[in-house]
């Protein structure tokens, strides 16, 4: 199946967007303004201003661009919970790492039972997004001393030889159901209740893990936005952002300079210096080499040439 994401972009950006891909520029659709067709992906300008990417990297080619337009609109979660879910014995599961061109995929699943609930939230445990590398850095280690959790890491090399057959929406969900898989037959008792922080829809999830052997299904609800919904989803996503920045400063380390995070114009000029001094070959140890970023990082230093 082919990936197929929206985002909404302002007149700039469509033009910057243009530019990026003149190159692969084809006759566009009806009510298109411009359309190219790259080797992983197709992205089309509608009149409307929405721009569509499809393809196999539709996904974390749309990401650099813009928040998918369906989820932009989405300001509540998109999920009905049953009633007192917040308050339940909760496995949650969340993904770092899919926007970053350098550094791994890392899914964690962590289990909070109902009595450990209110001490989790006194550890600071929030929404990852509101809290600074330092901050989530010094929650981790209170949490892993605290909570149940495993985690599943797809490593550069793992992830870039998984990616030459399948997309990455199908590495993330075999990750989350490897994660859950050993968390669940590590606890000691059954949760009421599994929550996904929701990259799919239910059934592509489970269309992802058709050839699985072992797959989790029983009382597993997806929804967005899910760490505001259970206090487990916002501790699995702060574990997962932890071990992903640790795995940065290793990599930083090994490659002998800073990875910055993302997948923007610093990642391009990083990516170039690092293809200088260890050669292309390198990025498969600590990048997502799929990302455009490679394509542009060799492009940079044919123009230094």
């Amino acid at each position: 199946m082919l990936g197929n994401q929206v985002i909404k972009l302002s007149t700039a950006s469509q033009e910057k967007l243009k530019k990026m891909y003149h190159e692969y520029a084809v006759a566009p659709p009806p009510y298109a303004t411009f359309s190219a067709k790259t080797p992983g992906f197709v992205v089309t300008i509608y009149q409307s201003g929405k721009v569509m990417f499809q393809g196999k990297d539709a996904e974390t080619e749309a990401v650099k661009w813009g928040t998918p337009a369906e989820k932009k609109q989405a300001s509540t979660p998109n999920t009905v919970l049953p009633e007192g879910f917040s308050s339940w014995s909760v496995v949650g599961s969340d993904e770092v790492g899919k926007g970053d061109y350098f550094g791994p995929l890392v899914v964690v699943a962590a289990f909070v039972s109902r009595d450990q609930i209110a001490l989790v939230k006194e550890l600071g445990v929030k929404d990852s997004k509101q809290l600074s590398d330092p901050e989530i850095i010094r929650i981790a280690k209170d949490l892993h001393a605290t909570i149940p959790y495993q985690k599943a890491t797809l490593h550069n090399p793992t992830y870039n030889n998984m990616q030459r057959t399948m997309t990455q929406g199908k590495m993330t969900a075999i990750a989350h159901n490897a994660a859950l898989r050993a968390l669940l037959e590590k606890l000691g008792q059954k949760p009421d209740a599994i929550l996904i922080d929701q990259f799919a829809e239910k059934s592509v999830y489970y269309q992802h893990l058709r050839a699985e052997r072992d797959i989790v299904r029983d009382d597993v609800y997806f929804s967005t936005k899910a760490e505001g919904l259970h206090v487990a989803v916002a501790a699995a996503s702060i574990l997962a952002r932890a071990f992903f920045l640790k795995e940065m400063d290793k990599l930083s380390k090994q490659a002998g300079l800073t990875l910055p995070k993302g997948a923007g114009a610093k990642v391009d000029q990083v990516a170039a210096q690092i293809i200088r001094r260890h050669g292309q070959d390198y990025l498969q140890k600590i990048a997502k080499v799929h990302f455009a970023n490679t394509k542009k990082a060799l492009n940079l230093n044919e123009r230094r040439l």
